[in-house]
Protein backbone atom coordinates (compact mmCIF):
# COMPACT_ATOMS: atom_id res chain seq x y z
CA UNK A 1 0.00 0.00 0.00
CA UNK A 2 1.63 3.53 -0.85
CA UNK A 3 2.10 6.24 1.30
CA UNK A 4 -0.40 9.09 1.68
CA UNK A 5 0.65 12.32 0.40
CA UNK A 6 1.38 14.82 3.05
CA UNK A 7 -0.54 18.15 2.27
CA UNK A 8 2.31 20.73 2.15
CA UNK A 9 2.53 23.07 4.86
CA UNK A 10 2.04 26.60 3.58
CA UNK A 11 3.88 29.56 4.33
CA UNK A 12 1.75 31.72 7.12
CA UNK A 13 4.12 35.34 6.46
CA UNK A 14 2.79 37.76 3.45
CA UNK A 15 4.62 37.63 0.59
CA UNK A 16 5.71 40.46 -1.95
CA UNK A 17 5.48 40.23 -5.70
CA UNK A 18 5.37 41.98 -9.02
CA UNK A 19 1.64 41.01 -10.63
CA UNK A 20 2.61 40.48 -14.51
CA UNK A 21 -0.64 39.65 -15.92
CA UNK A 22 -4.34 38.30 -15.24
CA UNK A 23 -4.94 34.38 -15.83
CA UNK A 24 -8.23 33.24 -17.64
CA UNK A 25 -10.18 33.17 -14.85
CA UNK A 26 -8.86 36.94 -13.46
CA UNK A 27 -6.56 36.16 -11.04
CA UNK A 28 -3.01 37.97 -10.76
CA UNK A 29 -0.24 35.89 -12.15
CA UNK A 30 3.17 35.98 -10.85
CA UNK A 31 6.49 34.54 -10.68
CA UNK A 32 8.04 33.31 -7.35
CA UNK A 33 10.99 31.64 -7.47
CA UNK A 34 10.42 31.00 -10.92
CA UNK A 35 7.04 29.36 -10.19
CA UNK A 36 3.47 30.73 -11.13
CA UNK A 37 1.31 31.96 -8.72
CA UNK A 38 -2.06 33.13 -9.11
CA UNK A 39 -3.19 35.92 -6.32
CA UNK A 40 -6.66 36.61 -6.18
CA UNK A 41 -7.31 40.15 -6.27
CA UNK A 42 -4.44 40.96 -7.56
CA UNK A 43 -3.61 42.83 -11.17
CA UNK A 44 -1.23 43.29 -13.62
CA UNK A 45 1.82 46.17 -12.69
CA UNK A 46 0.59 46.15 -9.30
CA UNK A 47 3.05 45.06 -6.20
CA UNK A 48 1.03 43.30 -3.58
CA UNK A 49 1.52 41.25 -0.17
CA UNK A 50 -0.32 38.20 -0.58
CA UNK A 51 -0.46 34.72 1.55
CA UNK A 52 -0.54 31.78 0.09
CA UNK A 53 -3.82 29.65 -0.22
CA UNK A 54 -2.45 26.48 -1.75
CA UNK A 55 0.60 25.03 -3.61
CA UNK A 56 0.54 22.36 -6.55
CA UNK A 57 3.39 20.71 -8.60
CA UNK A 58 2.42 23.13 -11.48
CA UNK A 59 1.83 26.32 -9.80
CA UNK A 60 0.63 27.88 -6.32
CA UNK A 61 -2.44 29.86 -5.25
CA UNK A 62 -2.97 33.20 -3.11
CA UNK A 63 -4.94 35.80 -1.78
CA UNK A 64 -4.03 39.75 -1.60
CA UNK A 65 -3.36 40.84 1.23
CA UNK A 66 -1.85 44.06 1.07
CA UNK A 67 -1.75 46.16 -2.37
CA UNK A 68 1.57 48.23 -1.85
CA UNK A 69 1.75 49.44 -5.74
CA UNK A 70 -2.19 49.72 -7.46
CA UNK A 71 -2.82 49.78 -11.02
CA UNK A 72 -4.73 53.20 -12.49
CA UNK A 73 -7.09 50.65 -13.86
CA UNK A 74 -7.92 49.35 -10.12
CA UNK A 75 -11.19 50.87 -9.00
CA UNK A 76 -13.42 50.17 -5.27
CA UNK A 77 -15.71 47.11 -5.80
CA UNK A 78 -19.09 48.48 -6.55
CA UNK A 79 -20.56 45.31 -4.13
CA UNK A 80 -19.25 45.31 -0.45
CA UNK A 81 -19.40 41.47 -0.52
CA UNK A 82 -16.90 41.11 -2.95
CA UNK A 83 -13.76 38.60 -2.33
CA UNK A 84 -16.47 36.52 0.16
CA UNK A 85 -18.79 35.91 -3.08
CA UNK A 86 -17.76 33.77 -5.44
CA UNK A 87 -20.10 35.33 -8.38
CA UNK A 88 -17.75 38.33 -9.16
CA UNK A 89 -13.84 38.10 -9.15
CA UNK A 90 -13.26 41.50 -11.58
CA UNK A 91 -15.39 43.85 -9.85
CA UNK A 92 -11.54 45.43 -8.75
CA UNK A 93 -10.85 46.43 -12.46
CA UNK A 94 -12.23 49.20 -14.39
CA UNK A 95 -14.93 47.63 -16.85
CA UNK A 96 -13.25 48.97 -19.64
CA UNK A 97 -10.40 47.73 -19.04
CA UNK A 98 -12.56 44.36 -18.25
CA UNK A 99 -13.53 44.36 -21.84
CA UNK A 100 -10.14 44.76 -23.09
CA UNK A 101 -8.74 41.78 -20.81
CA UNK A 102 -11.59 39.63 -22.20
CA UNK A 103 -10.83 40.39 -26.07
CA UNK A 104 -7.12 39.61 -25.36
CA UNK A 105 -8.10 36.15 -23.89
CA UNK A 106 -10.39 35.91 -27.02
CA UNK A 107 -7.19 37.31 -29.22
CA UNK A 108 -4.53 34.78 -27.16
CA UNK A 109 -6.78 31.36 -27.36
CA UNK A 110 -7.32 32.10 -31.22
CA UNK A 111 -3.02 32.45 -31.40
CA UNK A 112 -2.26 29.74 -28.61
CA UNK A 113 -5.44 27.11 -29.84
CA UNK A 114 -6.07 27.48 -32.86
CA UNK A 115 -3.33 28.85 -34.52
CA UNK A 116 -5.09 31.47 -36.51
CA UNK A 117 -6.12 35.25 -36.33
CA UNK A 118 -8.77 37.58 -37.48
CA UNK A 119 -8.80 39.73 -39.71
CA UNK A 120 -10.53 42.48 -38.19
CA UNK A 121 -11.39 42.82 -34.26
CA UNK A 122 -14.52 43.83 -33.99
CA UNK A 123 -15.74 46.50 -31.63
CA UNK A 124 -16.96 45.34 -28.06
CA UNK A 125 -20.72 45.13 -26.92
CA UNK A 126 -20.86 46.50 -23.58
CA UNK A 127 -24.05 47.19 -21.42
CA UNK A 128 -25.49 50.64 -20.45
CA UNK A 129 -24.54 49.71 -17.16
CA UNK A 130 -22.20 46.85 -15.87
CA UNK A 131 -24.80 46.59 -12.94
CA UNK A 132 -28.04 45.03 -12.77
CA UNK A 133 -27.62 43.00 -15.69
CA UNK A 134 -28.57 39.46 -14.80
CA UNK A 135 -32.11 37.79 -15.00
CA UNK A 136 -31.43 34.24 -14.45
CA UNK A 137 -29.81 32.68 -11.93
CA UNK A 138 -29.57 29.85 -9.32
CA UNK A 139 -29.05 30.85 -5.40
CA UNK A 140 -28.11 28.64 -2.83
CA UNK A 141 -30.27 28.72 0.26
CA UNK A 142 -28.93 27.62 3.82
CA UNK A 143 -30.23 27.48 7.17
CA UNK A 144 -26.74 28.32 9.30
CA UNK A 145 -27.31 27.06 13.16
CA UNK A 146 -24.73 29.03 14.57
CA UNK A 147 -25.81 32.25 12.98
CA UNK A 148 -29.38 31.54 13.52
CA UNK A 149 -30.83 32.56 9.73
CA UNK A 150 -30.87 31.68 7.07
CA UNK A 151 -28.62 32.49 4.05
CA UNK A 152 -29.56 33.35 0.59
CA UNK A 153 -27.06 34.12 -2.41
CA UNK A 154 -24.29 32.52 -4.38
CA UNK A 155 -21.53 30.08 -2.83
CA UNK A 156 -18.64 31.85 -1.56
CA UNK A 157 -15.57 32.15 -3.76
CA UNK A 158 -13.54 28.59 -3.23
CA UNK A 159 -16.66 26.84 -1.17
CA UNK A 160 -19.36 25.30 -1.25
CA UNK A 161 -20.80 27.55 1.63
CA UNK A 162 -23.96 30.01 0.83
CA UNK A 163 -22.16 33.67 1.15
CA UNK A 164 -23.45 35.89 4.26
CA UNK A 165 -24.77 38.72 1.47
CA UNK A 166 -27.79 40.64 1.65
CA UNK A 167 -28.08 42.10 -1.61
CA UNK A 168 -26.57 41.64 -5.13
CA UNK A 169 -25.53 44.22 -7.36
CA UNK A 170 -24.96 42.32 -10.60
CA UNK A 171 -28.95 40.67 -10.41
CA UNK A 172 -31.54 42.31 -11.47
CA UNK A 173 -32.87 44.69 -8.40
CA UNK A 174 -35.87 43.31 -8.15
CA UNK A 175 -33.80 40.05 -6.94
CA UNK A 176 -30.48 41.63 -5.98
CA UNK A 177 -31.90 44.21 -3.40
CA UNK A 178 -34.68 41.78 -1.92
CA UNK A 179 -32.11 38.01 -0.57
CA UNK A 180 -33.05 39.46 2.92
CA UNK A 181 -36.99 39.63 2.14
CA UNK A 182 -36.53 35.74 0.71
CA UNK A 183 -34.36 35.06 3.78
CA UNK A 184 -37.00 35.63 6.05
CA UNK A 185 -39.49 34.31 4.33
CA UNK A 186 -37.57 30.81 4.29
CA UNK A 187 -37.46 31.05 8.16
CA UNK A 188 -41.13 31.14 7.77
CA UNK A 189 -41.71 27.84 6.63
CA UNK A 190 -41.88 24.86 8.52
CA UNK A 191 -39.12 23.19 6.02
CA UNK A 192 -36.38 26.08 6.57
CA UNK A 193 -33.99 23.18 6.74
CA UNK A 194 -35.81 21.38 3.49
CA UNK A 195 -35.23 24.13 0.61
CA UNK A 196 -31.64 24.23 -0.55
CA UNK A 197 -32.13 26.36 -3.70
CA UNK A 198 -33.61 28.94 -5.33
CA UNK A 199 -33.59 29.44 -9.09
CA UNK A 200 -34.35 33.13 -10.69
CA UNK A 201 -35.76 33.67 -14.15
CA UNK A 202 -36.74 37.35 -15.20
CA UNK A 203 -38.69 38.31 -18.45
CA UNK A 204 -38.97 42.24 -19.11
CA UNK A 205 -41.55 42.39 -16.64
CA UNK A 206 -42.03 39.63 -14.55
CA UNK A 207 -39.78 37.44 -11.78
CA UNK A 208 -40.18 33.84 -11.08
CA UNK A 209 -38.58 32.06 -8.08
CA UNK A 210 -38.38 28.43 -8.46
CA UNK A 211 -37.99 27.05 -4.88
CA UNK A 212 -36.42 23.65 -4.85
CA UNK A 213 -38.00 21.56 -1.71
CA UNK A 214 -37.19 18.21 -0.64
CA UNK A 215 -40.43 18.00 1.78
CA UNK A 216 -43.48 18.79 0.78
CA UNK A 217 -44.90 22.74 1.96
CA UNK A 218 -47.72 22.53 4.66
CA UNK A 219 -50.93 24.73 3.99
CA UNK A 220 -49.31 27.48 6.13
CA UNK A 221 -46.63 27.41 3.98
CA UNK A 222 -48.19 27.80 0.69
CA UNK A 223 -50.23 30.98 2.72
CA UNK A 224 -46.80 32.36 3.51
CA UNK A 225 -45.32 31.90 -0.14
CA UNK A 226 -48.62 33.68 -2.14
CA UNK A 227 -48.53 36.31 0.73
CA UNK A 228 -44.54 36.94 -0.64
CA UNK A 229 -45.59 36.68 -4.10
CA UNK A 230 -48.53 39.30 -3.72
CA UNK A 231 -46.87 41.74 -1.85
CA UNK A 232 -43.20 41.42 -3.69
CA UNK A 233 -44.76 41.16 -7.02
CA UNK A 234 -43.21 37.57 -7.53
CA UNK A 235 -44.62 34.13 -9.62
CA UNK A 236 -43.50 31.04 -7.21
CA UNK A 237 -42.90 27.62 -8.44
CA UNK A 238 -41.78 24.84 -7.06
CA UNK A 239 -39.34 21.63 -7.86
CA UNK A 240 -39.76 18.50 -5.54
CA UNK A 241 -37.41 16.50 -7.49
CA UNK A 242 -35.59 16.74 -11.25
CA UNK A 243 -36.71 20.07 -13.74
CA UNK A 244 -39.37 18.06 -14.94
CA UNK A 245 -41.20 18.37 -11.33
CA UNK A 246 -41.00 22.16 -11.80
CA UNK A 247 -45.07 23.23 -11.43
CA UNK A 248 -46.72 26.25 -10.56
CA UNK A 249 -47.55 27.18 -7.04
CA UNK A 250 -50.95 28.73 -8.42
CA UNK A 251 -51.20 30.47 -11.96
CA UNK A 252 -48.36 29.68 -14.84
CA UNK A 253 -46.36 32.99 -15.40
CA UNK A 254 -46.25 33.38 -18.99
CA UNK A 255 -42.66 35.06 -19.39
CA UNK A 256 -41.34 36.36 -22.83
CA UNK A 257 -39.14 39.17 -23.63
CA UNK A 258 -39.29 41.36 -26.88
CA UNK A 259 -36.60 42.32 -29.68
CA UNK A 260 -37.65 45.99 -30.55
CA UNK A 261 -35.57 46.02 -33.58
CA UNK A 262 -36.99 42.94 -35.15
CA UNK A 263 -40.86 43.25 -34.07
CA UNK A 264 -40.72 40.47 -32.04
CA UNK A 265 -41.82 39.02 -28.96
CA UNK A 266 -40.23 35.37 -27.64
CA UNK A 267 -42.20 32.69 -24.97
CA UNK A 268 -40.17 30.69 -22.81
CA UNK A 269 -40.68 28.89 -19.74
CA UNK A 270 -38.71 29.82 -16.48
CA UNK A 271 -36.80 26.25 -16.72
CA UNK A 272 -35.73 27.33 -20.53
CA UNK A 273 -32.64 28.14 -21.39
CA UNK A 274 -32.43 31.95 -22.17
CA UNK A 275 -29.78 34.94 -22.15
CA UNK A 276 -28.79 36.32 -18.83
CA UNK A 277 -28.22 40.10 -19.91
CA UNK A 278 -31.01 41.13 -22.43
CA UNK A 279 -29.23 44.16 -23.64
CA UNK A 280 -26.36 42.31 -24.44
CA UNK A 281 -28.53 39.77 -26.23
CA UNK A 282 -30.74 42.57 -27.89
CA UNK A 283 -26.84 43.88 -29.26
CA UNK A 284 -25.59 40.46 -30.39
CA UNK A 285 -28.60 39.02 -32.50
CA UNK A 286 -28.71 42.61 -34.32
CA UNK A 287 -24.61 42.19 -34.85
CA UNK A 288 -25.35 38.68 -35.54
CA UNK A 289 -27.57 39.19 -38.31
CA UNK A 290 -25.88 42.30 -40.10
CA UNK A 291 -22.60 40.24 -40.27
CA UNK A 292 -25.03 37.32 -42.48
CA UNK A 293 -25.50 39.97 -44.59
CA UNK A 294 -29.14 38.72 -45.35
CA UNK A 295 -31.69 38.66 -48.26
CA UNK A 296 -35.05 36.87 -49.20
CA UNK A 297 -32.91 34.39 -51.32
CA UNK A 298 -30.80 33.27 -48.35
CA UNK A 299 -31.22 29.61 -46.96
CA UNK A 300 -30.48 29.57 -43.54
CA UNK A 301 -29.98 27.27 -41.09
CA UNK A 302 -29.26 27.84 -37.00
CA UNK A 303 -27.96 25.09 -35.09
CA UNK A 304 -28.30 25.36 -31.44
CA UNK A 305 -31.29 27.30 -31.97
CA UNK A 306 -33.10 27.00 -28.60
CA UNK A 307 -36.30 28.85 -28.54
CA UNK A 308 -35.47 30.78 -31.85
CA UNK A 309 -33.23 33.54 -30.07
CA UNK A 310 -31.76 34.15 -33.65
CA UNK A 311 -33.84 31.88 -36.09
CA UNK A 312 -36.68 34.22 -35.86
CA UNK A 313 -34.59 37.74 -36.25
CA UNK A 314 -33.01 35.54 -38.85
CA UNK A 315 -36.16 34.73 -40.28
CA UNK A 316 -37.84 38.33 -40.46
CA UNK A 317 -35.09 38.96 -43.06
CA UNK A 318 -33.97 35.90 -44.76
CA UNK A 319 -35.67 33.61 -47.43
CA UNK A 320 -35.88 30.50 -45.48
CA UNK A 321 -34.85 29.79 -41.94
CA UNK A 322 -34.10 25.91 -40.20
CA UNK A 323 -33.65 25.66 -36.87
CA UNK A 324 -32.12 23.06 -35.43
CA UNK A 325 -31.62 22.00 -31.34
CA UNK A 326 -31.08 18.94 -29.07
CA UNK A 327 -34.28 19.48 -26.63
CA UNK A 328 -37.36 18.52 -28.02
CA UNK A 329 -39.02 21.42 -25.09
CA UNK A 330 -37.20 23.79 -26.41
CA UNK A 331 -38.10 23.12 -30.67
CA UNK A 332 -41.44 22.84 -29.28
CA UNK A 333 -41.52 26.51 -28.06
CA UNK A 334 -39.73 27.58 -31.01
CA UNK A 335 -42.51 26.55 -33.32
CA UNK A 336 -45.26 28.73 -31.01
CA UNK A 337 -42.96 31.72 -31.24
CA UNK A 338 -42.75 30.78 -34.80
CA UNK A 339 -46.72 30.48 -34.66
CA UNK A 340 -47.22 33.93 -32.59
CA UNK A 341 -45.04 36.02 -34.72
CA UNK A 342 -46.80 35.20 -37.95
CA UNK A 343 -43.40 33.93 -39.28
CA UNK A 344 -43.98 31.14 -41.97
CA UNK A 345 -40.33 30.61 -43.52
CA UNK A 346 -38.82 28.81 -40.51
CA UNK A 347 -39.07 25.28 -39.27
CA UNK A 348 -37.69 23.64 -36.55
CA UNK A 349 -36.15 20.38 -35.82
CA UNK A 350 -34.88 18.42 -32.66
CA UNK A 351 -31.82 16.66 -33.51
CA UNK A 352 -28.22 15.65 -30.83
CA UNK A 353 -26.05 17.37 -32.68
CA UNK A 354 -23.07 15.53 -30.66
CA UNK A 355 -24.00 12.64 -32.93
CA UNK A 356 -24.18 11.21 -36.28
CA UNK A 357 -26.72 13.34 -38.18
CA UNK A 358 -26.56 11.81 -41.93
CA UNK A 359 -29.86 10.50 -41.40
CA UNK A 360 -31.47 13.61 -40.31
CA UNK A 361 -34.28 15.55 -42.85
CA UNK A 362 -32.87 19.01 -42.97
CA UNK A 363 -29.44 17.44 -44.07
CA UNK A 364 -30.56 16.52 -47.47
CA UNK A 365 -31.14 20.41 -47.87
CA UNK A 366 -28.75 23.34 -48.86
CA UNK A 367 -27.58 26.43 -46.85
CA UNK A 368 -25.52 29.02 -48.07
CA UNK A 369 -25.67 30.71 -44.52
CA UNK A 370 -25.10 29.39 -41.15
CA UNK A 371 -25.91 30.65 -37.85
CA UNK A 372 -24.20 28.43 -34.65
CA UNK A 373 -24.68 29.03 -31.08
CA UNK A 374 -23.35 26.13 -29.30
CA UNK A 375 -23.01 25.46 -25.46
CA UNK A 376 -19.27 25.64 -24.28
CA UNK A 377 -18.41 22.31 -25.54
CA UNK A 378 -18.70 23.71 -28.96
CA UNK A 379 -19.53 22.87 -32.80
CA UNK A 380 -16.34 20.43 -33.74
CA UNK A 381 -19.49 17.40 -34.77
CA UNK A 382 -20.92 19.60 -37.19
CA UNK A 383 -18.35 21.57 -39.08
CA UNK A 384 -17.21 18.99 -41.21
CA UNK A 385 -21.27 19.01 -42.54
CA UNK A 386 -21.21 22.75 -43.31
CA UNK A 387 -19.30 22.54 -46.66
CA UNK A 388 -21.18 20.05 -48.36
CA UNK A 389 -24.17 22.11 -47.53
CA UNK A 390 -22.82 25.06 -49.37
CA UNK A 391 -22.42 27.23 -46.62
CA UNK A 392 -20.76 30.31 -47.78
CA UNK A 393 -20.76 32.35 -44.67
CA UNK A 394 -20.88 31.28 -40.73
CA UNK A 395 -21.55 33.33 -38.16
CA UNK A 396 -20.40 31.77 -34.70
CA UNK A 397 -21.55 32.48 -31.37
CA UNK A 398 -19.70 30.84 -28.47
CA UNK A 399 -19.43 31.06 -24.31
CA UNK A 400 -16.05 29.73 -24.39
CA UNK A 401 -13.18 31.12 -26.19
CA UNK A 402 -11.44 27.89 -26.25
CA UNK A 403 -13.49 25.28 -28.15
CA UNK A 404 -14.43 28.92 -30.63
CA UNK A 405 -10.28 28.51 -31.39
CA UNK A 406 -10.28 24.80 -31.83
CA UNK A 407 -13.31 24.93 -34.26
CA UNK A 408 -11.92 28.34 -36.18
CA UNK A 409 -8.75 25.92 -36.50
CA UNK A 410 -11.00 23.15 -38.14
CA UNK A 411 -12.54 25.80 -40.38
CA UNK A 412 -10.06 27.09 -42.05
CA UNK A 413 -7.16 24.35 -42.14
CA UNK A 414 -9.31 21.98 -43.01
CA UNK A 415 -12.34 23.21 -44.66
CA UNK A 416 -11.37 26.43 -46.52
CA UNK A 417 -13.37 28.97 -44.61
CA UNK A 418 -11.48 32.09 -43.89
CA UNK A 419 -12.16 34.00 -40.46
CA UNK A 420 -13.27 37.25 -41.28
CA UNK A 421 -13.62 39.19 -38.03
CA UNK A 422 -13.79 38.34 -34.60
CA UNK A 423 -14.62 40.47 -31.34
CA UNK A 424 -16.06 39.68 -27.15
CA UNK A 425 -19.56 40.50 -25.78
CA UNK A 426 -19.88 41.53 -22.14
CA UNK A 427 -22.69 39.52 -21.64
CA UNK A 428 -21.16 38.88 -17.55
CA UNK A 429 -19.53 42.27 -16.27
CA UNK A 430 -17.48 41.95 -13.54
CA UNK A 431 -17.07 38.21 -14.54
CA UNK A 432 -14.19 36.16 -16.78
CA UNK A 433 -16.53 34.56 -18.55
CA UNK A 434 -16.05 35.79 -22.14
CA UNK A 435 -18.75 35.70 -24.61
CA UNK A 436 -17.51 35.98 -28.48
CA UNK A 437 -19.16 36.12 -31.92
CA UNK A 438 -16.72 35.50 -35.21
CA UNK A 439 -17.39 35.47 -38.62
CA UNK A 440 -16.08 32.91 -41.48
CA UNK A 441 -16.36 33.03 -45.13
CA UNK A 442 -15.50 30.11 -47.75
CA UNK A 443 -12.13 31.19 -49.07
Amino acid sequence: MGRRRRKQKLPQEPIEAQVTSLSHDGRGVARIDGKATFIHGALPGETVMFRYTGKRKSHDEGEVVEVLLASEQRVEPGCEFFGLCGGCSLQHLQPQAQIQYKQQILLDAFSHIGKVMPAQILPPLVNQTPWGYRRKARLGVKHVLKKGRVLVGFRERNASFVADMDRCEVLHPKIGHALTDLSRLIESLSISTRAPQIEVAMDDERCVLIFRILEPLTDADKAQLRGFAREQDFSIYLQEGGPDTVTPLDEEAHLHYELPDFGLKLYFQPTDFTQVNTDINRQMIGQAVDLLELNKDDQVLDLFCGIGNFTLPIASRAGQVTGVEGAEELVARARENAVRNRLGNVGFYTANLYEPLENEPWMKQSFNKVLLDPPRSGAFEVLAHLPAMGAERIVYISCYPGTLARDAAELVNEHGYQLLTAGVMDMFPHTAHVESIALFEKG
